[in-house]
């Protein structure tokens, strides 16, 4: 927690126009595109990441689908997850985010400005219009970024089991599948420390709808998780 601390304080005066023209991004009627919106918010994230001394290394990016529609799966480490995210890529995402989270000051008006969703893995039937409300996103053309492990894990770089209904959303929609390996990202929150750290991004090959159709989605779910394992395992410092 000594980086949050000290990433604020860097950017102590900077945070009050952030968060104006953040809220303003999400308000109804702006006329910003989506793309417009995200590559604001995503410089601001580079900077808060540089001024809290963590380098994020992006492997990877090649295997980004060209068209926009797809979905991103990465495993979860910790709050800086997102942070490292944005950073790595340039298309504009959708995230989804615990209820829990979605009021939280700042992440509330990021979550708008970048129509991303709250989920409330408790209540099945908000579940339900999250997955149809995704679907019919990723159809028209937005990506999205979901972690399927549904809490971080605290494991450092061993991941949990993934669920398989957070998959549900790709399939009814036949979209890439973009499996991302987070390694080392618990580091910089969860490390009493501000010396500089580095964390990988790892975008993996994507699983074409081909490659999954027939498959039931606890499948497809573990197919990703296993990828994901595995590329942590080989390139682990």
């Amino acid at each position: 927690m000594n980086r949050i601390a000290y990433m604020v304080l860097r950017n102590f005066f900077r945070a009050p126009i952030w968060f104006y023209h953040i809220w303003k991004l999400g308000r109804s009627g702006d006329t910003h595109t989506e793309q417009q919106r995200y590559d604001y918010i995503r410089n601001v994230v580079k900077t808060v990441n540089r001024t809290g001394r963590v380098e994020v290394e992006v492997h990877g990016i090649q295997n980004l689908p060209e068209k926009n529609g797809f979905i991103l799966f990465p495993n979860h480490q910790g709050l800086f997850d997102v942070l490292a995210i944005m950073e790595s890529c340039p298309n504009p995402l959708g995230i989804v985010v615990k209820k829990e989270a979605s009021n939280i000051i700042l992440i509330k008006q990021v979550i708008a400005a970048m129509h991303g969703m709250s989920i409330d893995r408790q209540d099945v039937k908000a579940s339900l219009k999250v997955i149809t409300k995704m679907t019919e996103d990723v159809k028209q053309g937005r990506n999205y970024v979901i972690f399927a492990e549904g809490t971080r894990s605290r494991e450092g770089n061993h991941l949990l089991s993934f669920k398989g209904g957070t998959f549900k959303s790709a399939v009814n929609a036949r979209c890439p599948i973009v499996p991302v390996a987070l390694i080392d990202c618990f580091k910089p929150f969860d490390v009493n420390s501000i010396k500089k750290q580095k964390v990988q991004v790892r975008f993996l090959e994507p699983l074409q709808p081909e490659q999954y159709v027939g498959l039931r989605t606890i499948q497809i779910a573990d197919i990703v998780h296993d990828k994901i394992q595995q590329e942590i395992n080989e390139n682990m410092c």
